[in-house]
């Protein structure tokens, strides 16, 4: 299967360690990775002018690096978000890239994982409920959830937990 990870970070910090551990799962299980630093990629935020449905036919009238991932979002059996967690939810670079897909409607997976650190344990809710809403609007099979804060990190038991869901897939 093709997974398309977008990992949301800016930094090269814990989100990227749980990204590397899912990836070294999923390729153990014989899956097709690819990963993708939305984090730290220009994509704005949708204008809601309708372009896409009207003229546009599914593209969007913004050219911004949205053009560099929208081929994982129409291919990918499989994707995964992958952020840290700012002031209670995902990036804002994660949140653009997932807002922009309303130019091809829904992306073409089957299932969907999230990862998320943080730096303090409770944090997560807000974008647990996010994901889990826009995977039902999209059909799409909520696969997993995994959170990991301070010392679990980059804890070799967080990393062998991520491991082990990617090679579930």
């Amino acid at each position: 299967m093709k997974v398309a990870i977008f990992n949301g970070s800016p930094r090269k910090e814990n989100t990227s360690a749980m990204v590397q551990a899912f990836r070294e799962g999923a390729e153990a299980a014989g899956h097709e990775v690819e990963e993708y630093q939305v984090g730290r990629m220009k994509i704005s935020g949708c204008l809601g002018c309708e372009y896409c449905h009207t003229k546009g036919e599914g593209t969007c009238v913004q050219k911004d690096d949205l053009e560099k991932i929208m081929p994982a979002y129409k291919e990918a059996d499989i994707i995964v978000f992958a952020s840290p967690i700012y002031y209670f939810t995902m990036t804002a670079q994660m949140e653009a890239a997932i807002q922009r897909v309303y130019c091809i409607g829904k992306p073409a997976a089957k299932k969907a994982v999230l990862l998320l650190s943080s730096g303090s344990p409770g944090v997560y809710d807000a974008a647990i409920a996010q994901y889990k809403a826009y995977m039902g609007y999209a059909g799409i099979e909520a696969a997993g959830v995994i959170t990991a804060n301070g010392d679990e990190n980059k804890s070799e038991a967080k990393m062998n937990e991520i491991r082990e869901l990617a090679k579930s897939l």
